[in-house]
């Protein structure tokens, strides 16, 4: 059977929950945490100071390990932090359950007032905080502004309903397991300071505004004008978070503007192809459009960039949507394809892209694994007396007297091709299946 017991404040019961409590900044209320094994409870520097503050002042070692067997068990219900004071339900070894807090003294207003803007004159601070850090130079700063945020011996007053006089293995459990939460959050730590999260940024954004106005009125005052080297770039992005967020961005446009024309009364230098220059600048703002489309998305984030195509293959992407003979010419020769050889590949790209054009242009040998495979794919896709004859050469598979020839890719797909006076030439999409790839080779799909 377990009891109840209450303190000054008296908002947890036997279950682990709160009782009326408040639903803003001034308390946040952390699920019990699941059974730890064979690792410290602290892995920052911040939660080991923490946990030193408990081991320094504990005198009982004994409960220390007790605490800590309890912690790593499992047997902290859910933690509540408020200002000043950390409580969760504790059960021990012989199932009774026991309230625990740990009191840490608040802040005052006046020493809140020099943290605060101790923090606005380094944003470093806020981006560190931001980032669930507490580096070192933030807590040196602050001491030296004379303000303590990690506790020290004798600072975790220990209160709990075993009315041990000490910390006992209750209170040592929480103390533990706060720790963990103190690694995942420094802003846990503030709170029981005296200032919540929300609270903490938004007075950091006032006096941020009121600081930068400030330093613009000095500015203009100033006769000379002051040599600045730049912004740091954690105090820009420390400020940026804090600040209210962006505005929606605006609709992307049907389709990319037009390029500039070049045309003009001034002779263009010597060497310089002016239509050349504009069929790039009008692929290029193509280009760019597709790439911002694709990029707003949804998803977009969680696909992989792909490979940057070489001059090889992007001569070929600029061939793909060349209207005129000339562009083709050109793209043909600079990079050292004949017209037919550019049209082959121009075919095999919008077939499939990079894989296509390597399937055309590029013939390999299957490993013995690969090949294997190849086998008995060809072998399954046919029923039994109807598969054509094939002959098999590296990765192409031909199929004597039709003209056709299916190729194996290297990701196992199958790529139908055709004969065109003495050329093999793309006839359609992979397959994975290569009954229909050889199919769309034939012309059957």
């Amino acid at each position: 059977m377990t009891d109840r017991h209450e303190y000054d404040d008296g908002r947890f019961d036997t279950e682990g929950n709160s009782e009326g409590a408040d639903a803003s900044d001034e308390e946040r209320v952390f699920a019990a945490l699941a059974p730890v094994q064979g690792r410290g409870f602290a892995q920052s520097w911040w939660g080991q100071t923490w946990l030193k503050a408990l081991e320094d002042t504990a005198l009982d070692l004994q409960q220390l390990k007790a605490g800590r067997r309890l912690a790593r068990a499992g047997s902290v219900g859910a933690v509540s932090v408020r200002p000043g004071r950390v409580t969760a339900l504790v059960g021990d070894r012989g199932g009774a359950v026991h309230r625990a807090d740990v009191l840490l003294q608040q802040l005052s207003e006046e020493e809140w007032d020099r943290f605060l803007g101790m923090a606005v004159e380094r944003a470093g601070h806020i981006a560190a905080l931001l980032d669930r850090e507490m580096p070192p130079h933030l807590v040196e700063d602050a001491a030296a502004a004379g303000v303590e945020l990690l506790p020290g011996i004798g600072d975790l007053e220990p209160r709990c309903g075993c009315d041990a006089w000490d910390h006992c293995a209750h209170t040592a459990a929480l103390c533990y397991q706060l720790a963990r939460l103190l690694d995942q959050d420094p802003f846990v730590l503030l709170l029981m300071r005296g200032r919540g999260e929300r609270v903490l940024l938004d007075e950091l954004q006032v006096r941020s505004v009121a600081s930068a106005s400030a330093g613009s009125a000095d500015e203009e005052g100033d006769e000379e004008p002051v040599d600045v080297d730049g912004v740091d770039a954690t105090e820009t992005f420390a400020a940026g978070s804090i600040l209210p967020p962006l505005p929606a961005a605006p609709p992307v446009p049907s389709e990319a503007g037009p390029v500039p024309s070049l045309d003009t009364e001034t002779e263009p230098p010597t060497g310089t192809d002016v239509a050349a220059l504009e069929f790039l600048g009008a692929r290029a703002a193509a280009e760019a459009h597709r790439m911002l489309t694709d990029a707003l998305t949804p998803g977009h984030e969680f696909r992989s960039p792909g490979e940057e195509l070489t001059i090889h293959q992007d001569a070929v992407r600029l061939a793909a949507d060349a209207p005129e003979a000339w562009i083709g010419a050109r793209l043909a020769e600079g990079s050292g394809r004949d017209g037919e050889g550019l049209a082959a590949a121009v075919l095999a790209w919008e077939h499939g892209g990079t894989a296509g054009l390597s399937v055309l242009e590029d013939e390999w040998t299957p490993d013995a694994e690969a090949a294997a495979r190849a086998r008995t794919a060809v072998e399954a896709a046919w029923d039994a007396g109807e598969r054509p004859p094939l002959s098999a050469t590296r990765n192409r598979w031909t199929a004597a007297d039709t003209g056709t020839q299916i190729r194996l890719g290297g990701d196992g797909r199958w790529w139908p091709f055709r004969e065109n006076r003495g050329r093999w030439l793309p006839a359609g999409p992979a397959a994975h299946d290569p009954a229909a790839a050889l199919s769309a080779a034939v012309g059957d799909e």
